[in-house]
């Protein structure tokens, strides 16, 4: 195995470390009155739109800033790894917060 490879496998394991972390603290912030997704399904009311387009609002600002980032990045200036560890840390863990969303809305379905 390759230095390269090495560091790779290192940073995969410690990026899905912190996305469990986080995931189980986001998940206590979000939750009120057991629903584990309160601030989605309470936007949801508020803005009338289903509350998976509410996660997507609340991820959009993490997507707009990788994309800030990408485009610093092809004028050569780099973020801090604090700051990427932030935006992609926190675009992962809602994706995973959708991705359940959606399965426990087929479920529910069924």
């Amino acid at each position: 195995m390759t230095l390269e490879e090495k560091e790779f496998e290192i940073e995969v394991n410690a990026t899905l470390e912190k996305i469990k972390l986080l995931l189980i603290e986001k998940g206590r912030e979000y939750r009120r009155n057991e629903d584990v997704y309160h601030n989605f399904n309470e936007g949801s009311k508020i803005t009338g739109e289903i509350p998976e387009k509410v996660l997507y609002g609340f991820m959009l600002k993490h997507l707009v800033s990788a994309n800030d980032i990408r485009n610093d990045i092809s004028i050569g200036k780099l973020p801090s790894k604090k700051i990427v560890e932030e935006k992609w840390t926190d675009i992962l863990v809602y994706t995973i917060i959708e991705k359940c969303m959606i399965l426990k809305r087929i479920s529910n379905n069924q």
